[in-house]
């Protein structure tokens, strides 16, 4: 699982049909600072999520397809499954 940050939308009027009236965003990685790191992601939205929120990713697609627990199986890489309200690092 990592942080990210939701920085857009993908709009796709084609897709497959586990997809369908699923919320799709692009988010960005960043370290527990708020910093961005890496590559953009597509992902999955199953919380509500809209741009600029800090979330939760899940990237393995074993634990987005036990998430939403499809009859098919759906081609997902990355899921956000929640908010990040706040980040605590021990010292």
């Amino acid at each position: 699982m990592i942080l990210a940050r939701v920085i857009g939308s993908v709009v796709s009027t084609i897709k497959h049909p586990c997809y369908q009236n699923r919320k799709i965003l692009l988010v960005k990685p960043i370290t527990p600072q708020d910093e961005p790191q890496g590559g953009v992601m597509v992902a999955v939205d199953l919380v509500g999520a809209g741009i600029g929120d800090r979330v939760l990713v899940a990237s393995e697609g074993r634990a987005a397809e036990e998430l939403l627990q499809f009859p098919c199986r759906m081609p997902i890489r990355s899921l956000i499954v929640g908010f990040v309200d706040e980040v605590r690092e021990a010292q």
